[in-house]
């Protein structure tokens, strides 16, 4: 039913694994690796042809120009913009509705149930002519709320999914017991479920916050203007209008990519606790 681990497999398994893992590594690097090599390239090097050689000099300042020469700071704090309330928004709701869905049993909690997990698998594409209508009807498009709303009304179905589930696998017992002593079901939430909740949802803030911040497809549709624009759909403005410039596109994208790098290393711990709290059983 699980598969064997390597230290117990065959010599040749062993060996196979120890000469593809690092091959596999190195594919999965490269275009990240070239990416990085290439924001510190000089804008001539890429002019002559030179995109996959050593670079003729390292120009650290290309992350530099990034911010003073083009609107990257304003496009992060976008990003910030979005992504923040989107989380809190999202994260809290699911709590809520993963709670009731998880504790409560009336004759429409599957319906409900199927309900938010089926709206996860609606194409983006199917809904972006009526969500584009509807941000403009409500005057809401080409603002920075119009994104947020979208992305808490989307992403918490797949966070009630994950909240109920992990709400389900906590002992019954604990609700069960501060019901018979009458605590009332906000006090019960509060004070026994929420606390029991942390590494999920840390886990799931992590999670939401890597996916609206690379988000990109509903940053170009619901946005247009420098003013509300995410960096995911603004760092293409870095390349020039007549001249490509890559070096500083590339740079851009480094530096888009740091802040969900540098929530994970943060988060780590409680990530991997939320995600494999109940994987065992003691």
């Amino acid at each position: 039913m699980f598969p064997t681990p390597v230290a117990n497999a065959s010599a040749p398994t062993r060996v196979a694994y120890k000469v593809a893992l690092p091959i596999s590594l190195v594919v999965w690097l490269l275009p990240l690796i070239g990416v990085m090599v290439t924001s510190i390239r000089p804008g001539s090097d890429l002019a002559m042809g030179n995109y996959f050689g050593v670079p003729s000099s390292f120009e650290l300042g290309n992350y530099l120009t990034v911010f003073q020469n083009t609107p990257m700071g304003l496009f992060i704090m976008n990003s910030f913009k979005v992504t923040i309330p989107t989380v809190i928004g999202a994260v809290a709701l699911s709590c809520l509705t993963g709670y009731a869905l998880a504790t409560y049993k009336f004759k429409t909690n599957l319906w409900l149930f199927f309900m938010f997990v089926a709206g996860n698998f609606v194409p983006f594409q199917i809904l972006m002519v009526p969500v584009r209508d509807l941000t403009l009807k409500m005057g809401l498009y080409d603002t920075v709320t119009g994104l947020v709303l979208f992305h808490v009304a989307f992403q918490t179905g797949f966070c009630t999914l994950f909240m109920r589930n992990f709400i389900k696998a906590l002992p019954s017992e604990l609700i069960e017991a501060a019901r018979v002593e009458g605590v009332s079901e906000l006090r019960i939430f509060w004070f026994v479920v929420l606390p029991l909740m942390r590494p999920a949802i840390a886990a799931l803030s992590v999670l939401i916050f890597t996916f609206i911040w690379n988000d990109f497809f509903w940053a170009t549709v619901l946005v247009q203007g420098t003013h509300a624009m995410p960096v995911t759909g603004g760092i293409i403005s870095l390349n020039g209008q007549w001249v490509a410039q890559w070096h500083l596109v590339s740079a851009g994208s480094v530096v888009a990519a740091m802040p969900p790098v540098i929530m994970f290393f943060l988060m780590q711990k409680h990530f991997i606790a939320g995600l494999t709290l109940g994987a065992t059983k003691g």
